[in-house]
């Protein structure tokens, strides 16, 4: 999809806060309401938007422990274990990396105990070799979106 100055300039403001009017990111933008509904709609049919989203502070709902876990798996046997990995409701994100580990899961934990269950399930899985997990102590940042005037960097 083709995505000019204008797209961008929307889906900025949507970052910053997802709850804006049509109505308000026109009046902010100096365009017509029909021009930014024509223009989100075009850029949810095409992938670029993928849903709205709340920031959740997941101490604050008693998730606060975070984990970092690298997963070395049989190779035939990484897709599968990276989907089954991405259905637990404690996973974040689940990559498929290069380097000493196959796939990267970042998981939300209430304690240790809840953190050494999900690690011994992972350990469960066919085709799971080993797991090194990382324990967050301290997080400096935590934001699941890029500032899109990177974009414009070159």
């Amino acid at each position: 999809m083709g995505m000019d100055e204008l797209d961008l300039r929307i889906l900025q403001l949507l970052q910053k806060n997802a709850r804006l009017s049509y109505r308000e990111i026109a009046r902010e933008l100096n365009v017509a309401v029909g021009t930014v509904y024509n223009r989100i709609k075009k850029m949810e049919e095409n992938g670029v938007i993928r849903g709205f989203c709340v920031a959740i502070d997941y101490e604050k709902v008693g998730f606060g422990l975070t984990a970092v876990i690298g997963i070395k798996a049989k190779g035939r046997e990484i897709m599968r274990i990276e989907r089954e990995i991405a259905k637990n409701p404690r996973v974040m994100q689940v990559y498929d990396v290069t380097g000493e580990y196959d796939i990267i899961a970042i998981a939300k934990f209430r304690d240790r105990a809840d953190m050494n269950r999900f690690v011994k399930w992972l350990l469960s899985l066919e085709g799971v070799e080993k797991t090194n997990t990382s324990v967050v102590m301290d997080i400096a940042k935590e934001d699941f979106t890029i500032s899109l005037e990177a974009l414009s960097e070159k």
